[in-house]
């Protein structure tokens, strides 16, 4: 047996209407079914799965997630062009969820919090063709967008949106 891939996600929040409106408004998922007073379960535009990530109600004092403590560190959700990736910053940085931007080499990332503080990356898959070798040793530096449009455009599809492996 060998796992193939992520399917969904299932976070506890404080308020579900203001999580599905973070989730809905910052990252274009949209509602796919809801147990009303309980949960919602999101799903990416064309996505196969029933839903992409699922939403339950937690107590409103509930404490939030710590960083360095055991447990989810973060969530990554892959765009297909670079210029949804840019969207995305827009978005978030609008919204003052975006909390920091990576170009680890063989993805360009951006890193942001919900209203709950549940931490996720929105990442683009650099072309395969394009990756460093295994030897290459710094592979986290600053984003610089504009350098990244400029080498690939903002409608190439990579990533599991190009039918590539995941």
């Amino acid at each position: 047996m060998t796992v193939r891939r992520l399917n969904h996600a299932v976070l506890y929040v404080r308020d579900v209407a203001r999580s599905v409106a973070f989730y809905t408004e910052a990252l274009g998922l949209v509602v796919s079914w809801e147990i009303p007073g309980r949960a919602t379960f999101l799903s990416a535009p064309g996505s196969l799965n029933d839903h992409d990530l699922g939403l339950f109600a937690a107590d409103p004092d509930a404490p939030g997630p710590d960083g360095g403590r055991i447990g989810l560190y973060h969530l990554a959700w892959e765009v297909g062009t670079l210029g949804d990736l840019a969207a995305a910053e827009a978005r978030l940085s609008a919204r003052g969820a975006l909390a920091k931007t990576s170009d680890h080499l063989v993805s360009k990332s951006l890193y942001a919090a919900d209203p709950d503080g549940n931490e996720f990356e929105v990442m683009w898959r650099v072309p395969r063709e394009d990756w460093p070798g295994a030897d290459e040793p710094d592979r986290s530096r600053p984003l610089d967008m504009a350098a990244a449009l400029e080498r690939w455009g903002p409608d190439l599809v990579t990533g599991a949106a190009a039918g590539s492996a995941t």
